[in-house]
């Protein structure tokens, strides 16, 4: 069942309008001011960057997306070739598949294909209800030589979904334990419809050492769950929560608030390297994108290559033009906000 929701989830996400309505990012409404004078050489400026003491050729990361099927292995293997040549970073899909059905974990095994990207390992939280321990998160990390654990919140897809887990209870405490127990660093993540500034002080307060803020704006799964809805009623349910969330603008700057010691990864809906280097601006460590990453991996390693290549050099003239030699310039450049 697992292996045919994600084979389901692949499927709609190429193939169906999975968009907000009216409901955007935010990102459209920002201005950089425009330099016309950088005092640079675009080929000074410098994309890299460090993360959890790693390394990065650029502020990238390959958003968690899939696992668990013949088709899922060979986009995985596309987009780890490519994470390895480019050295960005990359997540995985859920792995929830794996623990129950050990046969699927090749899907997932991308060490040998980049064996020196940052590399995050990727779990439901709310599967600490359901019988998972802090064990299960340690076995999801070894499994796949990971570097660091996702947790990720999706209340609404849950809720949504005919066998979704819906136990949400008391997951702070739970969360907590994993923190101190891992020996790698833990970093929770949305799925798309943000992270508040209550959220964040919480899980700040419990010991994320990273926290991905999955705005709203890019893919609505409440969309790709009215898709794959087995009746009308579901339909109708899930088609009510098109427009939910917190823009990705406004939930990076909640989580800031919220969580102003932590890095934050920007993700939800961010489709090109001027909308990365907005999201830098605001105060972003990394840039997670999956759509764009997902339908070049159904084509080839080449094509991922190409959209990397694509949006670097993107983010590096934007950066350019606002005379940000590195990323650090970049995060004290302002930004106009239209109203």
């Amino acid at each position: 069942m697992i292996s045919q929701r994600k084979a389901d989830h692949i499927r709609i996400n190429l193939e169906e309008d999975v968009s907000f309505g009216r409901l955007t990012t935010g990102f459209e409404r920002l201005r950089f001011i425009h330099r016309a004078l950088p005092e640079l050489d675009l080929r000074e400026v410098d994309l890299s960057t460090t993360f959890f003491g790693r390394p990065l050729q650029a502020p990238l990361l390959i958003s968690s997306m899939t696992g668990g099927t013949e088709e899922a292995a060979r986009i995985n293997r596309n987009l780890a070739e490519a994470a390895q040549a480019r050295g960005i970073a990359m997540g995985l899909g859920s792995m929830r598949a794996v623990l129950e059905h050990p046969e699927l974990l090749p899907t997932f095994q991308v060490r040998r294909y980049a064996p020196d990207i940052l590399l995050f390992a990727n779990l439901g939280a709310v599967q600490l209800n359901y019988g998972y321990t802090v064990d299960h998160c340690r076995r999801a990390v070894e499994l796949v030589e990971a570097d660091a654990l996702i947790l990720h919140l999706n209340p609404l897809q849950e809720a949504l979904q005919p066998e979704g887990d819906t136990n949400f209870s008391d997951l702070l405490r739970k969360i907590e334990a994993v923190c101190r127990a891992l020996p790698v660093p833990v970093v929770v993540k949305e799925v798309g419809w943000g992270i508040s500034e209550e959220v964040a002080r919480l899980l700040a307060d419990a010991g994320v050492a990273a926290l991905d803020v999955a705005g709203a704006g890019g893919t609505s799964w409440s969309q790709v769950e009215m898709h794959r809805a087995p009746d009308e009623v579901h339909r109708q349910v899930a088609a009510a929560f098109r427009e939910w969330g917190i823009p990705t603008v406004e939930a990076l700057r909640m989580a800031r608030r919220g969580a102003p010691d932590l890095p934050l990864i920007a993700s939800g809906g961010i489709r090109d390297g001027v909308e990365a280097a907005k999201a830098l601006a605001l105060g972003a460590s990394l840039v997670g994108m999956a759509g764009p990453f997902l339908r070049a991996a159904v084509v080839s390693a080449e094509a991922v290559l190409e959209t990397i290549e694509i949006i670097t050099r993107q983010l590096r003239i934007a950066m350019f033009c606002v005379g940000a030699r590195n990323l650090d310039a970049l995060r004290r450049v302002p930004l106009i906000e239209e109203r």
